[in-house]
């Protein structure tokens, strides 16, 4: 054990030429960051689940009845023990020959049948109020991160002129407001993971679960060898969005259909110029070459910059689905229904709306940097 530790932590990897762990160790004169900080995060990630539990009990949820968001779910099926055994054991998408099948052991018509399934699909899934309460505890951790980092920066240089990010790197001390910025944020990373299992199910789990173990990589990769002031600088440009979009969502569920389409205008415009626009030309400019000038590459420095260009893909993909779903709405007049909110819309409601029920406009439930998008025309960030 002692040889893979020993391995793990080389200074030749981790450190820029000449620089030791010892070079880096916290004094009286002044702190640097130390591994083992980052321990404080999990503790600190089961506090902010609570915290959102509490929070999504006693403020999200009053605020949503408020708005007259209802509690209750989608229609129920129709008990049925010969549909409930296909749909729990078999499958809950029957194709044609199975639907047939139904038909003629039930003596009930296809369309009943799929109205049945589609009805028994939506009973499983979350209501309007969960998904409000769950966007409102989003936004509000958003902007609260986001308003954090715009003051923190604003009084550093590095803000300004980021080839401070790498002037006496990496003998640059640790203030305590950065080391709680750092750490906040990436508790709330953590806490994302956790509760990816146990949120609301969405079609692009694996893309979010990507997204938050990178994010991670990236702060605890950039807090070890203390490129924390570069770090400070993609958390802020991340979460200038992300609360916009929550917001987005939250007026969509609350039935605010101009507010919505207003938000997430404001908000595709800020995603898309923040991470095509300042990402590349500002944080990877300064990582890729003014570091390059300044310190020189070393090992953890080419696997740094490899995390954010990783980064830099899912930008792009990100972009250009908001792009998608911004044209589409031009296009037709409205913001499209999202996918991601995983609720059907049952023939019930096709029945009973007409094309009211097919013009519906949603953006959908995330997470965060953050919401994203994922699988055609629908929305997430995180």
């Amino acid at each position: 054990m002692a040889g893979i530790l020993a391995w793990f932590w080389n200074e030749r990897f981790w450190l820029p030429h000449n620089v030791t762990w010892a070079d880096l160790k916290s004094t009286a004169e002044g702190s640097f960051p130390q591994a083992q900080d980052l321990y404080l995060a999990l503790p600190l990630a089961l506090c902010i689940l609570l915290a959102r539990l509490v929070f999504q009990r006693f403020i999200a949820r009053p605020c949503a009845l408020s708005l007259k968001i209802q509690a209750n779910g989608p229609q129920r099926a129709q008990p049925n023990a010969i549909l409930e055994k296909v749909f729990t054991a078999i499958t809950k998408h029957p194709d044609e020959k199975r639907l047939e099948g139904l038909s003629k052991q039930l003596d009930w018509d296809v369309h009943t049948i799929q109205r049945w399934f589609r009805q028994r699909r939506n009973h499983e899934k979350p209501s309007v109020l969960t998904k409000f309460c769950e966007s409102m505890w989003k936004f509000t951790f958003y902007l609260y991160i986001f308003s954090y980092g715009v003051r923190f920066l604003k009084k550093v240089p590095w803000l300004w002129d980021t080839r401070h990010c790498w002037y006496s790197y990496p003998y640059q001390p640790l203030p305590s407001d950065l080391h709680y910025y750092y750490i906040v944020e990436l508790a709330f990373y953590w806490s994302l993971i956790f509760s990816q299992f146990t949120d609301i199910k969405r079609k692009d789990f694996a893309i979010m679960f990507l997204h938050h173990t990178a994010t991670i990589a990236l702060l605890m990769f950039s807090y070890i060898n203390n490129m924390v002031r570069v770090g400070t600088l993609v958390m802020c440009l991340h979460d200038a969005s992300d609360f916009l979009l929550e917001a987005a969502k939250m007026a969509n569920y609350a039935k605010c259909q101009r507010l919505c389409e207003l938000l997430f205008i404001i908000f595709s415009l800020v995603f898309i110029s923040t991470r095509l626009g300042l990402y590349p030309t500002w944080i990877l400019n300064t990582t890729m070459f003014e570091s390059w000038e300044i310190v020189g590459p070393y090992p953890s420095w080419w696997v740094f910059n490899l995390l954010l260009l990783l980064l830099q893909l899912l930008h792009s993909f990100w972009s250009y689905l908001i792009a998608r779903i911004a044209c589409r709405a031009l296009a037709r007049g409205k913001v499209l229904k999202d996918d991601q909110s995983d609720i059907e819309s049952s023939s019930d409601e096709e029945d009973s709306t007409g094309s009211a029920a097919a013009n519906r406009r949603y953006i959908g439930a995330t997470n965060g940097t953050n919401g994203y998008l994922s699988g055609g025309v629908y929305l997430e960030e995180h």
